[in-house]
């Protein structure tokens, strides 16, 4: 092997080490490499060689990459790399840069060609961009329970979904999909959490093409795709990247470094061919597979070591993702989304890497999600006493460029769904989830949202079944879709997001009534925004507002649209007055609802 074309990948700075690692379909055959500089010997085995060790050793260079071409080795063959370990034993390993790999519980590796003639996207990826001022509303699903018309099969397959989920994204105004991720994982439960194999898309949901086919798809519907990865940890199953050449390759080498919270192993991210194997993965689902995005889970994790603020920054992780987006962002124009899963106070995540920080897009804001979550299971008598839990985010909020989150780990093990954590009766959680709904989508912020929160889903989910389709039959819960509409339609609620001077709270401040109003400010109207969590209805309420003409009620949840309890009920319009309130120059004054929020808009 030409160690010019490894140069960057043992310098911790290759992002395409798949064009050389894996196994490459040539003429007459197939060529194979890996890197496993401590095994003793190593053999290719699989369908092309009846899986005989003696048939096709591997030769290795004098940095630890092993090679063979394999004559009459074709596509869609299975093979394993036979290692004999540093360690004295004998193991079949998975290729960690197999395109594809058998169905689980089986575990070899697939010869998989890449090349794909059905691209049509090309004008999206021209066009796309990382939505700082566009709307970016994200709907979170895990492919296998999205749908399914037989409970009984046991994975849907991208085609039996693609037409469907592409209609509901647009009549619930989604402009991106967030898939759970889709590298290969030998454990359902696991989600895709605890991966194998990093450049093998899953066998699960269909083959590599029509995973692009799927891609090309929304692209050409006009919607994002963005795809989580997990670059922090990895199953320690004997047949994949654990012990791979029979010393720590992947992991760290001490134990109590080594081992995960999950029971998984986590990557030694000071190691230069760990970076360049992950920076590699990264890419390539960004390159081969049109991705518009990456959502990188566990990221505190990273940050720190074992996710505990108190056991100190891990400087060399710190050091890879700052070079890991740089390198993404070079590559791709910086048209591409990275967000991090971060629930940690760490600084500087979403600031450039050339500026010092880690160089995310996005972070999410789990702090919003938990304080409001938290204040909304309250019964309203005790909710004054934790009124900042809803206005503390905007204390912090323009710190880093957030994405507000309603994951799926919100709504599984015993948590309850986002309408079932709100207090009180059926029709009080519902109204409350309406109200809980425009605040989500007229705070600054980009939003996700895991499947079923859009129809009000009542039931945990369950990766074993479909959403609740059934519910869409039910007015309750067929409310949701109108409340998306309100923020990708009106720039106030996304041009400039992470600007202050967009949003100005009227009365953050109201603790005896759970009342909160703000302003919202776009390039053509103001919005003002009030919301009550109170059991009681206020009459004649005045409100702060900043500037004079006729404001107009465009939403409250309370309309029976919206399944509320004001039936035939016409929007109100109202005039501003002069006068001087919450530090407003004029001052409209209106009747608000319990359990309700409104919108009103005035034009400049």
């Amino acid at each position: 092997m030409d160690q010019r074309k490894t140069k960057a990948f043992f310098e911790g700075r290759d992002i395409h080490a798949y064009n050389i690692f894996g196994a490459h379909l040539e003429a007459n055959g197939v060529r194979f490499r890996v890197y496993a500089p401590n095994a003793k010997n190593i053999s290719v085995i699989g369908t092309f060689n009846d899986w005989d060790d003696q048939a096709s050793k591997m030769k290795k260079d004098k940095r630890g990459i092993w090679e063979c071409f394999v004559e009459g080795a074709k596509d869609k063959d299975s093979y394993k790399y036979r290692v004999w370990q540093a360690n004295g034993e004998l193991v079949d390993k998975m290729d960690p840069y197999a395109f594809y790999s058998e169905l689980r519980p089986n575990t070899a590796s697939i010869v998989s060609d890449l090349s794909y003639d059905g691209w049509t996207d090309k004008k999206w990826l021209d066009q796309r961009n990382k939505g700082f001022d566009s709307p970016v509303n994200i709907y979170e699903m895990h492919v296998v329970s999205w749908r399914k018309d037989d409970e009984n099969e046991e994975f849907v397959q991208y085609h039996e979904i693609e037409k469907e989920l592409i209609e509901h994204c647009k009549k619930h105004h989604f402009t991106h999909v967030e898939v759970m991720p889709l590298c290969e994982y030998p454990f359902d439960g696991s989600w895709g959490y605890q991966c194998t194999g990093y450049f093998s898309s899953t066998s699960r949901y269909g083959t590599n093409h029509e995973l692009m086919h799927f891609v090309n798809a929304l692209h050409e519907a006009g919607i994002g795709v963005i795809m989580d990865f997990v670059p922090v940890h990895f199953v320690k199953d004997n047949y994949a990247l654990g012990m791979f050449d029979g010393t720590p390759l992947y992991e760290y080498s001490k134990p109590e470094d080594a081992n995960s919270e999950w029971g998984t192993a986590n990557f030694d991210l000071w190691k230069e061919e760990v970076r360049s194997f992950l920076m590699s993965a990264a890419n390539f689902w960004i390159d081969v597979y049109h991705v518009d995005g990456l959502r990188m889970d566990a990221i505190s994790n990273a940050i720190f070591w074992h996710g505990n603020k108190n056991n100190g920054v891990n400087e060399g992780a710190c050091d890879f993702m700052k070079r890991m987006n740089h390198l993404l962002n070079e590559a791709h124009q910086g048209k591409i989304m990275l967000i991090a899963e971060d629930s940690s106070d760490f600084p500087n995540v979403t600031k450039p890497s050339y500026a010092g920080g880690l160089g995310f897009d996005y972070k999410w804001d789990l702090g919003w999600m938990n304080d409001t979550l938290s204040y909304l299971k309250r019964d309203p008598i005790y909710r004054k006493w934790h009124h900042h839990d809803v206005t503390f985010s905007m204390a912090y909020f323009y710190s880093e460029r957030f994405i507000l989150p309603f994951s799926h780990d919100e709504v599984v093990h015993g948590k309850a769904t986002i309408v079932d954590k709100m207090w009180g009766s059926y029709e009080d959680k519902f109204a409350q989830a309406r109200a809980l709904y425009v605040y989500m989508f007229t705070h600054p912020g980009k939003k996700l949202n895991f499947m079923g929160n859009e129809i009000g889903q009542l039931r945990e989910w369950d990766e074993q079944k479909s959403c609740d389709w059934f519910l869409l039959d039910y007015p309750m819960h067929d409310a949701f879709e109108h409340l998306c509409k309100i923020y990708t339609e009106n720039d106030a609620f996304f041009d400039q997001d992470y600007d202050p001077s967009r949003f100005c709270w009227i009365d953050a401040d109201n603790v005896g009534q759970n009342t909160f109003s703000f302003i919202r400010r776009g390039s053509k109207k103001d919005f003002v925004i009030i919301m009550n969590f109170s059991t009681n209805p206020y009459d004649h309420q005045q409100f702060g507002v900043p500037c004079k003409g006729k404001y107009k009620e465009i939403l409250n949840t309370e309309w029976d649209k919206y399944n509320g309890n004001l039936k035939g009920h016409a929007p109100q319009e109202v005039q501003a007055m002069r006068l001087t309130r919450h530090n407003q120059p004029y001052m409209i004054e209106v009747n608000v609802p319990s359990f309700g929020a409104m919108i009103y808009e005035v034009e400049k």
